[in-house]
């Protein structure tokens, strides 16, 4: 029995046994996916995972009560469970008080996309990275596989999302312990994508023999990866989240409230189409919006929670109100001008342990890490040692936004914990004419 298969038949089952008022969602993940270890350019582990894992909330009136399970994906061992879960709940409802923000989605939508043709061969891949690491000092660690996402209602609502996906992070280490660090994602695997990947990286570590440059702390000018560029834009996602917006906690809280605004370069996307995401949530069918539009405050997430409190308009977005397939648009510069651009300054591959250092400011700190370089006239010259940065985001995306790359580049989460997580990013490069060093 395939994944669809199995949903719909603990969907069926459920039907089934709902009576009176009674009302039920069930969330419903799975995957199977192959994770292979890499050290000195070689496999050292490999290894399946493949598991079923469901949410199931019953509702009567304004009370409400879940239970997460993990099943084996045989339907004859599964629907116990199922029944046990559904005698628990019922048990305790009768307990809970009503929830007054309780507005659930009763619409028989339907959303179903399944982009699960393309097989990914794990050991090939692992193959060529071997081949292609000849010599090379490669730690790294490769996801592949096809994950799957369901969400059904008593009420008529059935979403299906099937996609198969690959995650490659590795580094390349220096004799001397330094390393630089890259990544390859995305749905169909190309060597030839890979091997530009780690031709990019061979070329910087190359520089890592070289005598680290100390910086005075103080402001330079500086590029940002697309890598470096996730560090920062992940921390303020959930900032255009209705919740935190009304209740003042948004880092982006000086935008919305028409105190501040960005560069005119920034656009910001929650996307359906192009990202790895299912197209819907548990609050139902989600919205493309425009976060940012050319610096400008655009729209906010929405959950149904929020819409009931604020007095909005719930748009699909889940309970934590965070985009799942953000895309920032990208701008003139070619990648291939990126060093000639930035004349002298920093060139930052990746940023690390990033946090706020003043939230309702928007101010974002974190070290620089995994070979950040010093240019001067438009060539490297030296790695810089590690240091801590601290500045505004509405001081990088805003007057010291110079450029954005042409192409964004496709980024995926990498938390393995309990599950892959599924969700994209797509960003471009980013060109500073100020990013401040602090020590």
């Amino acid at each position: 029995m395939d994944a669809r298969q199995h949903f719909c038949a603990l969907l069926e089952y459920l039907q089934e046994q709902v009576v009176g008022e009674e009302g039920f969602t069930l969330g419903y993940g799975a995957e199977r996916s192959s994770f292979i270890r890499f050290n000195q350019g070689q496999v050292r582990q490999a290894g399946q995972v493949q598991q079923v894992y469901v949410t199931l909330a019953l509702y009567q009136g304004q009370r409400h009560a879940e239970s997460k399970l993990a099943l084996s994906g045989v339907l004859d061992e599964d629907v116990p469970l199922l029944q046990q879960a559904l005698r628990q709940l019922r048990d305790v409802l009768p307990s809970l008080s009503d929830d007054p923000y309780l507005r659930l989605n009763r619409e028989a939508w339907r959303s179903e996309l399944a982009g699960d043709a393309v097989r990914l061969d794990s050991a090939t891949m692992a193959q060529q990275i071997v081949r292609a690491a000849t010599g090379l000092d490669l730690v790294g660690f490769l996801a592949v596989g096809p994950q799957y996402q369901g969400f059904a209602s008593s009420w008529g609502a059935f979403g299906w999302y099937a996609a198969s996906s690959f995650n490659l992070e590795f580094s390349l280490f220096h004799g001397n312990g330094q390393a630089v660090k890259s990544g390859y994602a995305g749905e169909q695997w190309d060597a030839q994508a890979f091997a530009r990947k780690l031709d990019g990286a061979r070329q910087q570590l190359a520089f890592l023999g070289r005598p680290a440059k100390a910086l005075q702390p103080g402001a330079y000018r500086a590029y940002l990866a697309p890598a470096a560029l996730e560090e920062l834009v992940s921390l303020c996602c959930w900032g255009f989240g209705a919740q935190a917006l009304a209740s003042g906690g948004s880092p982006w809280q000086r935008l919305f409230s028409g105190k501040a605004q960005l560069n005119p370069l920034l656009t910001l996307d929650e996307r359906i189409e192009g990202g790895l995401a299912p197209a819907f949530t548990a609050e139902g069918p989600r919205q493309p919006l425009r976060l940012i539009e050319q610096g400008r405050p655009g729209e906010r997430m929405v959950s149904s929670r929020s819409a009931a409190e604020y007095g909005l308009t719930a748009n699909g977005a889940g309970r934590g109100e965070f985009p799942l397939s953000l895309r920032m648009q990208g701008g003139d510069l070619d990648e291939a001008q990126v060093l000639q651009r930035l004349g002298t300054g920093l060139y930052i591959g990746n940023l690390w342990y990033g946090n706020f250092s003043d939230l309702p400011a928007g101010r974002l700190t974190g070290m620089t890490r995994f070979a950040t370089f010093w240019v001067e006239d438009g060539q490297i010259q030296a790695p810089v040692n590690t240091m801590r940065f601290d500045d505004s985001l509405f001081d990088f995306f805003g007057a010291h936004l110079e450029a954005l790359t042409r192409e964004p580049e496709l980024l995926l989460p990498t938390g393995t914990y309990g599950a892959r997580q599924t969700g994209s990013m797509a960003l471009p490069g980013a060109l500073l004419s100020r990013f401040a060093l602090t020590l």
